[in-house]
C-alpha cells in the first residue's frame, strides 16, 4: 500500500510538471520504474495505460480554460498515435538507448534556443502569429509519438520543444495542445504495448496509482499554466529541457554519478535565476503598458 501511495504521489508531481511545462510525466514516471527494477517495456506500458487516464482529464481541463488550438490536436494527435503503436510494438528490438543521446542532442539544442528567443525580449512582450503547416506537424506527431514508447517520455519533450521555438504558438497554447494529444498517443502506445506484451506483462496496479496522483494534478496544472505569463512559461519550460538533457548526454557519455550531480546542480541554479529574470522582464513590460495606456495629465488651467 506505501509504494502505492508513493506512485500516487509520483504521478501527482509528475502530471503537476507536466500539464504546466508541457513535458515530464513519462520521464518522471518511467525512471522512477525503472530504478525500482521493472523491465524498460513494462514500466512504459504501465506509463501509457495511466496517461489514457490523466490525458483525458488534462485534456478536457486545458479545453475549459482556453488552453487549446484544436487545430494542432487534429493534425498531431494521429500520427502521433500511430509513431507511439509502432513504437510500443518494437520496443524490445529497437536499440532505444542508442537513438537517446542524439535526440536528446537535438531537444538540448532546441532548449536553448527556446530560452534564448524568450530572454533577448528586453521590456517587450513575446508576440506569436501564423500557423504551422501540416508538412510541419504530420511527421513531428510521428516521430514524437514513437520516441514517447521507446523511451517512455518524449511527447512532451519532442512535441513542446518544436512547438516553442517554432515561435508561432503562445505557451499556453502549446502545452494544452500537446497535453491534449497526448490522449491519442497514449491510446495508440498501450494497444502496442497489448500486442507485444499481452495483459500479463502489464501491471495495472501501478497504472491505476500513477492515474489516480496524475487526475487530481490535472485541473490544477491547467489553471497554472493559464497564468503564467508566456515569457515566464517559455523560459521554465526551455530549461526544464536544458536540464533533463543535459543530463541524457552525460550519462550516455559514461560520466560519474558525481559529475552529472554537480552539473545538473549548475544549470539548476542558472535555470531558476533566468526564471526570476523573466519575471522581472515580464513586471518592466506591465509597467512600460501601463504607462502608455494611462491618459495623460489634464493641462493645468490658465490664470
Amino acid at each position: 500500500m506505501r509504494n502505492l501511495i508513493v506512485l500516487g504521489f509520483v504521478g501527482f508531481l509528475a502530471q503537476l510538471i507536466d500539464g504546466s511545462l508541457g513535458m515530464a510525466y513519462g520521464v518522471t514516471s518511467s525512471t522512477l520504474l525503472l530504478t525500482a527494477g521493472i523491465a524498460p517495456a513494462a514500466a512504459s506500458a504501465a506509463v501509457h495505460f495511466s496517461e489514457i487516464g490523466t490525458t483525458l482529464v488534462s485534456g478536457f481541463s486545458h479545453h475549459k480554460l482556453g488552453n487549446v488550438y484544436w487545430r494542432t490536436v487534429s493534425i498531431i494527435a494521429v500520427p502521433g498515435g500511430i509513431g507511439a503503436f509502432f513504437g510500443a510494438t518494437f520496443l524490445s528490438s529497437i536499440p532505444g538507448d542508442v537513438a537517446k543521446p542524439w535526440v536528446a542532442a537535438l531537444l538540448l539544442a532546441l532548449g536553448v534556443y527556446v530560452i534564448w528567443r524568450f530572454l533577448i525580449l528586453g521590456g517587450r512582450r513575446p508576440q506569436f502569429s501564423g500557423t504551422l503547416s501540416k508538412r510541419f506537424l504530420a511527421p513531428l506527431g510521428l516521430f514524437a509519438g514513437a520516441m514517447d514508447a521507446i523511451g517512455g517520455g518524449g511527447w512532451g519533450p519532442v512535441g513542446t520543444t518544436s512547438l516553442l521555438s517554432s515561435g508561432r504558438l503562445e505557451p499556453r497554447k502549446v502545452v494544452g495542445s500537446i497535453d491534449t494529444s497526448e490522449f491519442v498517443v497514449a491510446v495508440g502506445g498501450s494497444l502496442g504495448f497489448l500486442l507485444a506484451l499481452g495483459s500479463q506483462g502489464i501491471d495495472f496496479t501501478l497504472a491505476a496509482a500513477l492515474f489516480v496522483g496524475g487526475a487530481i494534478a490535472a485541473p490544477i496544472a491547467a489553471w497554472l499554466v493559464r497564468h503564467l505569463a508566456a515569457r515566464v512559461l517559455g523560459v521554465a519550460a526551455g530549461g526544464l529541457i536544458v536540464l533533463t538533457n543535459t543530463k541524457t548526454i552525460l550519462e550516455s557519455l559514461g560520466m560519474q554519478g558525481s559529475l552529472v550531480a554537480v552539473t545538473a546542480g549548475v544549470l539548476f541554479v542558472a535555470w531558476i535565476s533566468a526564471i526570476v529574470w523573466a519575471v522581472k522582464q515580464e513586471r518592466l513590460a506591465r509597467a512600460l503598458e501601463t504607462e502608455t495606456a494611462s491618459p495623460e495629465a489634464p493641462a493645468p488651467a490658465a490664470v
